[in-house]
Formats: structure tokens, C-alpha cells, sequence
């Protein structure tokens, strides 16, 4: 088997814009989990299996995408293409073509997965099936099924159909698609020049006919955090165990537990659950954080409760706030609220 270096793409061009208002000012690759931005817990990943080159298409915010990854040494080498409008998944992997080697596989990463997937495992599968593409799939629980892309298998591993968002009753398989793909280069004579394409949509349908996508199942954790739902609850599956990345230490609390990246803690700092705290926040005294994800640079002040909560970049804490997501620099104030 070989062991010739692989390359990698991470598709970073999307709005967010379920995200919102986490995102209106910063992209969705950028966006925290205990204090890390995803993509940079994607690139770990990548880094650990030998991957040294990452090419990444880019639109909104672009700018600070690539600002980021240029300016901070991750020990990999990072190319970024700006898109002017959206070409789609598969589009965007088309302009992306030059990057590659025409003998070679490689990965392609949603930038909104957050994975510590065993990418060599599908490396591995696709280098011995020698199909066009191969796609990580995980198991979830059949109540859910109705909220993803379901693939259906032989047994072989080779995808037989897939079902977009099939209802409980009309679901073949509670396998779906988690956005990891391993892609021989004949991936790109499947996707036209200049055209908005989609992998779901356009490409996957004729490999389909010819046979030619393979599987390999995610035994590893695997969320997709696009839904503030999502995005929170990642958060609570680090702190019960579920994954575990490269971040601040966790400390455990008599009623809870918290990671932070802001030093010198106030000593009656009180938490409820479990909460993130990122960098230079300042916290005044007599404060509760329960089930709270603070970004960087929030200011706090005293007798505040922050629940189930979160709180971007910038903003400033004067009164309590309880089920509330926040953009950055909001003003929670006695008598007015600006967002």
C-alpha cells in the first residue's frame, strides 16, 4: 500500500447563515468550539494523518479566513481561492483542480463537520476499492434520519441510492453522509468549468450509475455544527466525553465544569453545567455561567447570570440573559438591548 503524502481540500465558501447572527461577522470555519475554530480542528486531524498541503475555497468573509491561516504557522501549507459568487460544492472542488496531481487521491472536508474522524481508515478503503469516491458515513439513531442525507449500501460498502431527508417510515438505512469524501482525480471529469454544481445533486447521481462510490463508516465522533443547535450541543459532547480535541484544560467544578482561555478568573465565578470562556473577557463579581459558550472579549459585569446561552465576540453583559444567542459586540443592557 502506499504511503506517498495526500492532499487535502476544506470547502469554506458557505454564508452560515443558520448560524446567524454568529455569523455575521465571522465565517462559519471560524467559529469557536471550546475556544478553537473549527477549521483548525479540522486541519489537526488532517496533520495527524501526514497531510501538509490544504487548499480551501473561500467567499464570505473571506478575508479573515485566509488572513488566519497565513499569519499562524499550523505547519502545513495553505492555498485559498476567493470565489466571487458560489459555485456549489462540486463547483467549487472544480476550481480547485489545479491544486491536485493527477495520479493521486485526495480528502475533501465540510468545513462545517467536526470530525476526529480516522481519515486513514478511508484513505485506506478508497486506495482498495479503486472507485471514483468514497464517502465517510456514519450510524445515527432512526428518529433522527429525517434531518440528513441517508445512504443506502451493498453489501460490498458500494452506495446502492441515496434519499434526501426521508421520512421514518420511507428511510432504507439510518447511515448518512457526513461531508468526508476520499476522491480519485477522475472526480473531475464528472464536474463541468463554470458551472454551479453540487455534489448531492449533480455528481453523486451519475457515479451512482457507473458504480463508483464506495463507503467507509465513522466509528469516531462526527457533528455537523451548521444549526445553532448543533453548534451548542458540540460544545456539551466535549464536556460528557463524546470527542476530544485540542483545547485549554478542562477544570471540574462542584456543580460543573468549565475551559477557559481567560486567566485570572474572579474567585466567586460561580458554574452551573458546563461553559467556555475565551480570551481577555472580564468578569465581574458574583457571576453565574450556566450551559454558557462566551467568545473572546466579552465583558461581563457583576451580578450577572448567563444560561444556556451564547455570546460572541465583543459584547457587553450588564443584565441577566437566559436562552439567548448573541452576535458580536451586542449590548445587553438594563434599559435597552442592542444586537
Amino acid at each position: 500500500m502506499s504511503n506517498k503524502t495526500i492532499k487535502a481540500m476544506i470547502m469554506a465558501a458557505g454564508v452560515g447563515s443558520r448560524l446567524d447572527p454568529l455569523t455575521k461577522s465571522v465565517p462559519k470555519p471560524l467559529v469557536p468550539v471550546a475556544n478553537r475554530p473549527v477549521m483548525d480542528i479540522l486541519v489537526e486531524n488532517l496533520k495527524s494523518i501526514g497531510v501538509k498541503d490544504v487548499v480551501s475555497n473561500t467567499h464570505y468573509l473571506a478575508e479573515k479566513i485566509i488572513n488566519r491561516y497565513e499569519n499562524i504557522n499550523f505547519g502545513v501549507n495553505f492555498k485559498f481561492i476567493k470565489e466571487d459568487t458560489l459555485s456549489g460544492t462540486a463547483g467549487g472542488l472544480k476550481k480547485c483542480q489545479f491544486f491536485f496531481d493527477k495520479d493521486d487521491e485526495f480528502l475533501v472536508l465540510s468545513a462545517d463537520g467536526l470530525s476526529n474522524a480516522d481519515l486513514q481508515k478511508g484513505i485506506d478503503m478508497h486506495r482498495k476499492s479503486g472507485a471514483i469516491a468514497t464517502i465517510g458515513i456514519k450510524e445515527i439513531p432512526h428518529e433522527e434520519v429525517s434531518h440528513f442525507g441517508v445512504v443506502v449500501t451493498d453489501e460490498n460498502g458500494y452506495i446502492t441510492e441515496f434519499q434526501e431527508k426521508p421520512s421514518l417510515e420511507e428511510a432504507k438505512s439510518n447511515f448518512i453522509n457526513t461531508g468526508i469524501y476520499v476522491f480519485d482525480y477522475r472526480i473531475f471529469d464528472y464536474i463541468p468549468e463554470n458551472t454551479f454544481y453540487d455534489f448531492a445533486k449533480n455528481v453523486f447521481p451519475n457515479l451512482l450509475k457507473d458504480h463508483e462510490i464506495n463507503t467507509f463508516v465513522i466509528d469516531n465522533y462526527w457533528t455537523d455544527i451548521g444549526t445553532l443547535e448543533q453548534y451548542q450541543q458540540s460544545t456539551q459532547d466535549l464536556f460528557e466525553g463524546r470527542c476530544h480535541f485540542n483545547h485549554s484544560k478542562l477544570v471540574k467544578t462542584a456543580s460543573g465544569a468549565y475551559i477557559s482561555n481567560t486567566e485570572n478568573l474572579p474567585d466567586d465565578l460561580k458554574f452551573d453545567g458546563n461553559s467556555t470562556i475565551g480570551s481577555n473577557c472580564k468578569i465581574g463579581k458574583n457571576v453565574t455561567l450556566k450551559n454558557a459558550i462566551i467568545w473572546d472579549n466579552v465583558t461581563i459585569e457583576d451580578d450577572v447570570v448567563v444560561s444556556n446561552s451564547v455570546i460572541a465576540s465583543g459584547s457587553v453583559i450588564r443584565k441577566n440573559v437566559t436562552d439567548s444567542i448573541l452576535g458580536a459586540n451586542s449590548l445587553i443592557d438594563c434599559a435597552k438591548v442592542e444586537i
